[in-house]
């Protein structure tokens, strides 16, 4: 009898999927719709990964829970098939030829420190917006090394929204897609490969109506994403009132007798946000054919200190840096712009040890007065989010209250993706990068503004300021 011949291999399917698996950058990041071919990409690249290179190959394959790394598991067994047998003492598939893939989850940051002596040339993170922070998967990056010379690389797969959306969009997304990127202090170079399920014409022929079912789910946000990659809608936002049509204006010159003011979040591990308001004081025209309402504020200029390609990690510069360079954006022409007041974070006027940080801005020549802290309304008291939340629904007419200019970067792109607190509908997540918002809910506390008042002078003025809620 002739002998029968089995070849063990994974084709991937052509466009994306391909490229994915072929693309030499230290960090690739893969995916942006549901239904793309991502799992399966990232395990058929481990699996022409361990035939090259046999016992040499060693990879992690990480999750965020358990249940998800169940299923994981499921689809690699069935695509490993003889070639690899998972072994559950170690969480691992060994393959005929001595390579390995552990299978793991991540439930906690402090998770990722178990695997610092690990020495991998895959590191393999499914779903990477399920994580909240960057800090435990760039932690990871250390496990990839090879005393053999293997090319050792890190390669993700995501989908828009999740409490990492922010970070992930800020660090692969928005690079745009196929551009690779070097990072200028660590030297790796990063890349990302949009998917979507169109460019999985298996699934499609296989299960003709999962299309349908995505459209299916209810949302016009989620099936957004979920279906075409969008990155810029929110399924849950804080704030879908805000569109960047409505609220973000080109650039002008900002008129002499307008009240300007200041507000800051302060930062050193995490960013610091300063940002700088005008306040208009009659309707006002402007190039684009709109009219800002009188008494909207217009966020004008921005001050972000974070640091280049690391999302949500501050530049950690002393107080009295900051301060000078606030001056330095406030001179033009060699004259200060007048500042009529500042609001700053209320724990920068903790005492630690020394001057605080506001005494620190005080002493160079940058006065700041603690801002309003209020998050949610309580004791009557108006809620800090509600400021931000009706000057951007706007008057009675229907204007809108508040306007950033196009320069605004930081603000433009932290402010939609902003999430409600799990345990409290009313707050916002603080476990994303909520810096430049914070800020902004400073502001606008600073300068209250109660929409639809038919007529302020046919209020009792007692009333009026108890609705305001206006501390002396």
């Amino acid at each position: 009898m002739a002998t029968a011949k089995v070849k063990v291999s994974f084709a991937p399917q052509e466009g994306p999927q391909t490229a994915y698996i072929e693309c030499p950058f230290d960090i690739v990041i893969y995916g942006g719709a549901r239904g793309g071919g991502k799992t399966f990409g990232s395990l058929g690249e481990f699996f022409i990964h361990a035939l090259q290179y046999g016992e040499q190959a060693r990879g992690l394959m990480l999750r965020k829970t358990r249940e998800d790394l169940k299923d994981t598991i499921a689809v690699a067994t069935i695509m490993f098939g003889l070639a690899a047998k998972w072994t559950d003492k170690g969480a691992f598939f060994h393959f005929f030829n001595g390579a390995r893939l552990y299978c793991a989850y991540l439930e906690n940051d402090a998770d990722a420190e178990h695997y610092q002596g690990w020495s991998l040339t895959r590191l393999y993170i499914e779903e990477l917006t399920q994580f909240a922070s960057p800090g435990p998967i760039m932690k990871l990056i250390a496990t990839l090394r090879s005393s053999t010379g293997v090319r050792a690389q890190m390669r993700c797969t995501c989908n828009p929204g999740g409490p990492g959306h922010l970070w992930v969009k800020s660090w692969a997304i928005d690079l745009g897609p196929y551009r690779p990127y070097v990072d200028p202090e660590t030297k790796l170079t990063r890349v990302f490969i949009p998917a979507l399920v169109t460019d999985n014409p298996a699934l499609l022929s296989s299960d003709p109506k999962y299309v349908d079912r995505l459209k299916a789910v209810g949302s016009e946000q989620l099936v957004r994403a979920w279906l075409e990659g969008d990155w810029n809608v929110i399924e849950g936002a804080f704030f879908p009132e805000f569109t960047r049509a409505r609220h973000v204006i080109p650039p002008f010159q900002i008129p002499k007798w307008w009240t300007r003011f200041r507000a800051g979040d302060w930062g050193s591990a995490k960013p610091f946000s300063i940002g700088w308001y005008a306040v208009v004081q009659d309707d006002y025209d402007i190039d684009d054919g709109r009219v800002l309402p009188r008494s909207a504020i217009v966020r004008y200029r921005e001050f972000y200190g974070m640091k280049p390609g690391e999302p949500n990690v501050g530049l950690k510069w002393a107080a009295d840096r900051v301060a000078r360079e606030i001056v330095t954006r406030e001179t033009i022409d060699e004259r200060r712009e007048e500042i009529e007041y500042g609001v700053l974070d209320p724990s920068a006027f903790n005492v630690v040890s020394g001057p605080s940080i506001g005494e620190v801005f005080q002493v160079n020549h940058v006065p700041f007065r603690r801002a309003d802290n209020t998050r949610v309304s309580h004791d009557k008291r108006m809620s800090g989010w509600n400021q931000v939340r009706t000057r951007l629904i706007g008057d009675e007419d229907g204007r809108a209250m508040l306007f950033l200019f196009e320069t605004n970067y930081h603000l433009i792109r932290t402010l939609p993706v902003m999430q409600h607190d799990s345990s409290n509908a009313e707050d916002l997540d603080t476990d994303g990068e909520d810096h430049a918002v914070d800020e902004l809910r400073y502001a606008c506390m600073s300068r209250p503004y109660l929409a639809n008042i038919v007529k302020l002078e046919d209020k009792n003025p007692l009333l009026v300021r108890n609705a305001f809620r206006l501390d002396t």
